[in-house]
Formats: structure tokens, sequence, C-alpha cells
């Protein structure tokens, strides 16, 4: 495979911590990915959890509790690996199944309040960072790098089945 001289000089920042070349946006959002998986990874050591239990808890601490079918389509995967992941999670005490208030044949998967708290205070210092770099961006700023985030989840769309179906 051929490779260009921008893309190796990508590569080789990304390896050995060298400054990106001035104006590449590319490199930029190749590494912001990379910091986001960096941090994913963080987060999934320090609750003890494999990638799909990360996924899942993300699911019950943003949108609620859910049912282990509810869940399992939220994370796309199958249900039986579903159960596997609740397990684990479940066994590290991250989160408690009851019964469906409405349907006592059902069971309801809720987020451990100490877990939420564990990744609130893990998260939220990212989060008032981010609103941080906004706070000091101009409307114009804003208006750019707002469309230009468009244009790449549009890109993300189309290379994906679901076109960007909520929840999945």
């Amino acid at each position: 495979m051929d490779v260009t001289p921008d893309r190796a000089d990508r590569a080789a920042a990304r390896r050995d911590g060298r400054p990106l070349p001035e104006g590449d946006i590319r490199a930029r959002v190749q590494q912001l990915h990379i910091r986001q998986q960096r941090f994913e990874r963080h987060l999934a050591k320090l609750l003890g959890v494999d990638h799909a239990g990360l996924a899942a808890m993300d699911h019950l601490i943003s949108t609620g509790p859910a049912t282990p079918t509810e869940l399992a389509r939220r994370v796309d995967i199958s249900t039986a690996a579903m159960t596997l992941v609740l397990n684990r999670l479940e066994y590290a005490g991250h989160l408690r199944r009851n019964r469906h208030p409405s349907d006592g044949r059902k069971l309801v998967v809720t987020a451990d309040e100490h877990s939420v708290e564990q990744v609130h205070a893990a998260v939220l210092p990212m989060i008032d960072g981010v609103e941080s770099v906004i706070a000091t961006m101009d409307d114009a700023e804003r208006r750019a790098v707002a469309g230009f985030l468009d244009r790449l989840i549009a890109l993300y769309d189309g290379a994906t089945a679901d076109g960007g179906t909520p929840g999945h």
C-alpha cells in the first residue's frame, strides 16, 4: 500500500507525540477519535468492565432503566450476549435487576447509584471542559465548528446501515 507523506506524518505524530502539522484537520479528527477511545478504555478500566459492559452502563446512565431486551437492542448485541454482559455487571456491583412494575414477567435493569457516581466523577470534568472550550468561541466559530461536525456526522451516518438511527 502506498503511504503518502502526510499520512505517514500523521501516523508518526500519533505514535511519538510529535506536533501535528499546522492546519491538518484530518489529523486532528483522527487524534480526537484516538483520545476518545483512550478515555473510554480508561473509564472501562476504572469500572472494571469490558467494552460491551461500558456501552450498557452508558445507556443505563444516560437513558435510565431498561429491560435486557431493550438494552441489547440499544447496544446492538444479541439478547444472549446481553445476558452475559448483565451477569458480569451485576457481579461487579454495577447494576440491579428488578421486576418490571407493570409486567412481572419482565426484568428492569438499573445502574447502581455508586457506579453512576463513579462515572459522573470521571466524565463530568470532561463535559465541563468541553463547555469551557465552547464558551470561549464566538458565534462565527461556533457556526463553523457546528457545520463541520454536522457534515462529519452525515458522512458517518451515510457509511452505516442504520443511517444514524437513535439508540444505535
